[in-house]
């Protein structure tokens, strides 16, 4: 299982050393949740400072944007140095043409749903895009509690993607840590954002392996 710390939970003061920190923990990508105080009701930062970041990691920008109006900002956080690009089915953009807007700048596509929202929401475009993040917690705040019960939204979405010839990345989001991650494991999830299990360890290093032991990639 590859581990996406999440930036939300890192100390803002030093963000770029924060991330090349991760980095050398082992991280695999870099969470970064962009809220604009709209679609959710809390306000983090926006492509700026992803842009002020960038040069202080090679691994992949996971940027998850709670945001109203996804595809005006599609620009923005292409140039400021996204590689993956994730957004609300809930958001009043068209998701097709966001896709589409997504990958014109070569940049892999995803689809977010939120705790009530059913996994078929995302079925028509699983061909289309690169992954596909289920929200284990409500967005908008860091440290919440894990939903276990969103973990069957996992096989539906990819026994749909085998009904359909396609491959996918499955990600959660939201109470990720040493007590839920090999559930997690076992629901198929291959990637899991974790925000203060990561950046709140007494060695970040340590607590990425424990996870993926937890998980079982490491035996």
């Amino acid at each position: 299982m590859k581990i996406a710390p999440s930036i939300l939970s890192c100390d803002f003061s030093v963000m770029g050393s924060e991330t090349e920190r991760m980095e050398k923990a082992g991280a695999d990508y870099i969470h970064l949740d962009v809220m604009d105080g709209h679609f959710v009701p809390n306000i983090t930062f926006g492509a700026p400072v992803i842009k002020a970041i960038r040069p202080y990691s090679s691994l992949p920008f996971d940027v998850h944007l709670m945001i109203e109006e996804p595809y005006n900002y599609i620009d923005d956080f292409a140039e400021a140095g996204a590689d993956i690009i994730t957004f609300h089915v809930e958001s009043r953009s068209d998701i097709e043409k966001t896709i589409e807007k997504i990958k014109a700048h070569g940049i892999k596509p995803g689809l977010v749903i939120k705790p009530n929202t059913p996994a078929s929401a995302v079925f028509p475009y699983l061909k289309d895009i690169f992954m596909v993040l289920v929200m284990t917690v409500e967005p908008g705040f860091g440290g919440q509690s894990f939903m276990e019960d969103m973990l069957p939204k996992l096989k539906l979405i990819r026994d749909e993607a085998e009904r359909q010839g396609t491959e996918i990345l499955l990600e959660l989001d939201g109470g990720i840590n040493e007590a839920t991650v090999s559930k997690a494991a076992q629901a198929g999830c291959d990637v899991c954002v974790s925000g203060t299990g990561v950046f709140k360890a007494v060695d970040a290093k340590q607590a990425i392996k424990r996870l993926k032991e937890l998980s079982g990639d490491i035996a």
